[in-house]
């Protein structure tokens, strides 16, 4: 399996601007810039951001992989992943998942999120701090 995403720039830096498309296209031609990477509401995304993103979709569903392995079907699984940025190095990620699930107590949901933390696909190719926390919705 591939996946494929693509980028394209012009223009200076601090003035140019660039699109980004992702093979299923829900990516397309999306706005990214100098401004969108490190001024506060400017519309757009940046790299961060995406990768931000990934991780909590990478996350999440290796929770849901985990806890279905187990027999629960989790109602509901909700991640924010905040990624930590010092100058231009990012620094860490953290991974916060509240989730509705049925079946097992938080402890166990700790545990299986744990695993999570350190081996959905994202967190393999992270060289960076990764920390999760687990909150079980009664």
């Amino acid at each position: 399996m591939k996946r494929t995403a693509r980028a394209h720039w012009s223009g200076t830096i601090k003035e140019g601007k660039g699109e980004l498309t992702t093979q299923s296209k829900i990516l397309n031609k999306t706005n990214y810039s100098f401004k969108t990477r490190l001024e506060e509401h400017q519309k757009g995304t940046n790299p961060e951001e995406l990768l931000a993103a990934a991780h909590a979709a990478c996350f999440t569903m290796a929770v849901s992989f985990a806890l279905t392995e187990k027999g629960l079907n989790p109602t509901s699984l909700d991640t924010e992943a905040t990624l930590t940025m010092d100058g231009f190095a990012i620094t860490g990620m953290h991974l916060s998942i509240s989730g509705a699930v049925s079946g097992i107590n938080a402890d166990e949901f700790e545990i299986i999120t744990k695993d999570a933390e350190k081996n959905c696909l994202i967190s393999k190719v992270l060289n960076i701090p990764i920390s999760s926390e687990a909150h079980l919705i009664a």
